[in-house]
């Protein structure tokens, strides 16, 4: 598990005085752990980012300006909405003889599946993975060959191997694979629904026809029944 130093000074919880520390360059943080009171602090920016900016999971040593070390992990980090920087950070303090729980990276290694040369599609379901374990089993991250995949091929939570580690996930869960590929699908689907579409214009179609023939019959009708109109008019002559 790798460790790293930060080193911090102890600030005056002061909500007024968030706003100068930032302007200092220096982002304001609070260090917590069961059974002790929580301590504020404030970070130089440029320090905190090999801990935020990070794909791994580390160990950190806290060295406070009062002179003592804490061993934590980054727990939370809040940026702003604007500039996307840092702006607070809490740090959870570790007990070495007591698990804790907590998200580890979950990172794709190897060469092009065999399924995506095959015309799949590589999937990336879970980034992160819930765990418990104590300190010093802390894995910095969670490695997945994904060379030998194949089409419909996929690693999931119980093809996972993490020697003094409990796993707080489905064993179920898929975390990487390999998909059939989706474009041909759509293509079906499209000709599918032009198909779908021709027998409602053939039927328009024979509607109309109908309708016109139904027409012309009311008119053949009409021309039929004109001559009985002169009767009374032969009536009148005689």
């Amino acid at each position: 598990m790798r460790e790293i130093s930060l080193q911090a000074e102890v600030r005056n919880q002061v909500a007024r005085g968030l706003f100068a520390l930032r302007k200092q360059g220096k982002v304001p943080g609070v260090y917590y752990i069961a059974g002790e009171q929580n301590i504020p602090i404030a970070v130089n920016e440029k320090n905190l980012k090999p801990i935020v900016y990070t794909h791994d999971a580390q160990i950190v040593n806290l060295q406070l300006n009062t002179g003592v070390t804490k061993k934590c992990i980054l727990r939370a980090v809040q940026y702003d909405p604007l500039t996307e920087k840092p702006i607070h950070f809490d740090l959870q303090g570790l007990h070495e003889d007591k698990k804790i729980t907590l998200e580890i990276p979950i990172i794709v290694t190897g060469q092009i599946p065999q399924g995506v040369r095959d015309g799949g599609l590589l999937q990336h379901f879970i980034h992160k993975l819930k765990i418990s374990c104590l300190p010093k089993d802390i894995p910095e991250h969670i490695e997945l060959n994904a060379t030998d995949l194949k089409i419909n091929s996929f690693v999931h939570v119980s093809d996972l191997n993490l020697p003094n580690v409990t796993i707080l996930e489905n064993p179920t869960t898929a975390l990487i694979g390999v998909v059939p590929p989706t474009v041909e699908k759509e293509a079906v689907a499209g000709t599918v629904a032009e198909e779908a579409v021709e027998p409602e214009v053939i039927a328009k179609g024979k509607k109309v026809e109908e309708e016109g023939a139904e027409g012309e019959k009311k008119a053949e009708g009409g021309a039929a029944k004109a001559p009985a109109a002169k009767a009374p008019a032969a009536e009148t002559k005689k």
